[in-house]
């Protein structure tokens, strides 16, 4: 009566509260959680799936770090369900529980281009990893679905971590054509960039308009408040735990299932409409 959760990292809000969203239904259903921070190393990520048979578990829900499925299809050998959560792997049957990236930025960029912004920067995540991957796809779908080109210096790649964003904005403030704005894809690099604009007296959204990620109550505390792409964390965690529940008990229908949940983009003063008539 035990399942396996195997996240990237435990100092992330998102993954965090996620696994306190899986908790609140296993606990229900009598079953009891062996929570693994595997620190975004895919070494350690491997022998934390190891630990995590050795202690029979009856299934794991996990977020892989790379594109590896071979330790995971190992694991399915073994007649033990596993869920995916935020990043679906190649070459692999089992569920997968996703939220709608491309489009989660797509929407954001397309409400920017719709407000007259042409120079639009984007801070993504790396490329080894699904989720920066859709990001940045919608980013770019959206400028050929509107004849814009892009600027590939308005692309930058960070690591979904506080100093990546602190940095990358700088870099993006420091072009001689700066972005009129931005979107940051993650919350960690929200942050970054944040403390950035704040360090540099950059004023939101006078110099730049912004489109932060994944948390509500930090778009309230922040003036003026922030824009932002939320993420539905609840929804994800309740999806992939009912889902495990459902193979535990037999029911294979819809094997395997792959479950895109939608993000809402909340637009909050951060952004300005540009005057585009000059």
């Amino acid at each position: 009566m035990t399942i396996g959760l195997l996240i990237p990292s435990l100092e992330n809000i998102f993954f965090t509260s996620i696994v306190s969203n899986i908790e609140s239904v296993l606990i229900k259903s009598g079953y009891s959680t062996i929570i693994c921070d595997y620190k975004e190393d895919k070494e350690l990520e491997k022998q934390k799936l190891d630990f995590l048979l050795k202690k029979m578990v009856d299934g794991i829900i996990t977020m892989p770090m790379g594109n590896d499925s071979e330790a995971i299809n190992s694991v399915i050998k073994r007649n033990i369900p596993v869920v995916l959560i935020d990043r679906a792997l190649r070459d692999i049957e089992c569920d997968t529980v996703l939220v709608d990236n491309l489009n989660a930025a797509y929407n954001a960029v397309e409400h920017l281009i719709v407000l007259g912004h042409r120079r639009i920067g984007i801070i993504c995540g790396p490329d080894d990893i699904y989720t920066a991957q859709e990001r940045l796809k919608g980013y770019q779908r959206v400028h050929e679905d509107y004849n814009m080109s892009i600027d590939e210096s308005l692309v930058k790649k960070g690591d979904y971590q506080v100093e990546s964003g602190y940095r990358l904005l700088g870099e993006l403030m420091e072009m001689e054509e700066p972005p009129t704005a931005v979107l940051v894809t993650n919350y960690e690099m929200t942050l970054g960039a944040l403390m950035a604009v704040n360090e540099r007296n950059i004023k939101i959204p006078d110099d730049l308009s912004f489109i932060g990620f994944d948390n509500l109550q930090l778009s309230q505390v922040v003036k003026p408040p922030l824009s932002i792409v939320i993420q539905p964390v609840q929804q994800i965690g309740e999806v992939a735990a009912n889902t495990i529940l459902k193979r535990l008990k037999g029911d294979t229908s819809n094997f395997p299932s792959m479950i895109r949940l939608k993000t809402e983009l909340v637009m909050k003063e951060s952004v300005k409409k540009l005057d585009t008539s000059r």
